[in-house]
């Protein structure tokens, strides 16, 4: 006959063993993989629905779209005429498709397009007219690739301005449930009046309103380091482009020119080919916050391998 003692000492170690099932079978939360489609900007110029299938097929699970786009303002469309045409770009986002034919595109492969870049200038100027189109793909992350105007980026007051700016174009975004979200490009870097305007755009803005996205490339070439940063500002930073440098990178200058970016484009490198420390790097991301993690080998010379590569090395680190 069982005693008590001892059925109170079964039911413990079942229950116990039970919860350690429980606990063995629940899965862990999974940090999203995507690819940043400047990557492989001319595959998907000639063959959207293709690409994204293959996306789909490889494992990614997100892709982040950038303009121009046919709602973006015509100034921007403009001037990016003779860049797309010295890159061999045909087309501007969505590449002949609809919002709506590419929500179903998306869908069918698995995907999602819970991030896109959009200029300054149209946010500006018709920021109801872009995020009602971009509500029909499901974006939450409405993410500022670079500063390209110069003039607006001189001094600290100047960052201040733009912080500012940010807090209110993310409040007004708030009514659409997206986040406007800041991509570092490296100049912020260089110091200010004695301060670094990056601390500035982060400890000046909102965290409600405003995110951030990481490329740990211009990062590191503007002489910063991705780990501290992550761990200095946790919770800030919902995304990252995630490339690797083939060698140790700075920038010659302030990094504030497209020639000083350009100098450094052939030094890229698929994430698991490289001198950056990615394990730690993923491992300080997942610990600060970062959800979505984008392979972003900006104009990949076999786009192909970098998409497989990359894939092969990062699932495993992102489960």
């Amino acid at each position: 006959m069982i005693t008590r003692r001892d059925f109170i000492a079964v039911a413990t170690a079942g229950v116990a063993g039970t919860l350690g099932a429980l606990a063995n079978t629940t899965p862990k939360p999974k940090r999203k993989l995507g690819v940043g489609l400047f990557s492989i900007e001319k595959m998907i110029d000639d063959d959207l629905p293709g690409t994204l299938k293959l996306l789909g097929q490889l494992g990614y699970q997100e892709v982040e779209f950038f303009g121009p786009y046919e709602f973006s303002a015509p100034s921007v469309i403009e001037r990016w005429k003779p860049i797309a045409a010295q890159l061999g770009f045909k087309r501007n986002a969505f590449y002949g498709y609809s919002p709506k034919e590419v929500k179903k595109m998306l869908d069918d492969s698995g995907l999602r397009a819970t991030s896109v870049h959009m200029d300054l200038e149209t946010l500006r100027t018709q920021m109801s007219l872009s995020l009602d189109q971009l509500s029909i793909l499901g974006t939450t992350y409405v993410a500022l690739p670079a500063l390209n105007n110069l003039e607006e980026r001189k001094t600290l007051d100047d960052y201040k301005k733009l912080a500012d700016e940010f807090n209110s174009l993310g409040e007004k975004m708030s009514a659409y449930k997206m986040v406007f979200t800041y991509h570092n490009h490296g100049y912020e870097h260089a110091p200010k009046s004695n301060e670094i305007p990056f601390d500035v755009l982060i400890s000046r803005t909102h965290p409600k309103h405003v995110a951030f996205e990481m490329d740990i490339f211009w990062l590191t070439a503007g002489g910063a380091k991705p780990e501290e940063y992550l761990k200095k500002y946790p919770g800030r930073f919902k995304l990252m482009h995630v490339k690797n440098a083939a060698e140790p990178i700075r920038f010659a200058g302030d990094g504030g020119t497209p020639d000083q970016w350009m100098t450094l484009f052939p030094k890229m490198s698929d994430p698991g080919e490289g001198v950056f420390d990615m394990p730690s790097i993923i491992k300080a991301a997942a610990q600060s916050g970062v959800e979505y993690f984008y392979v972003e080998r900006d104009l990949a010379p076999d786009p192909q391998r970098t998409l497989k590569n990359s894939a092969s090395y990062l699932k495993p680190l992102l489960a």
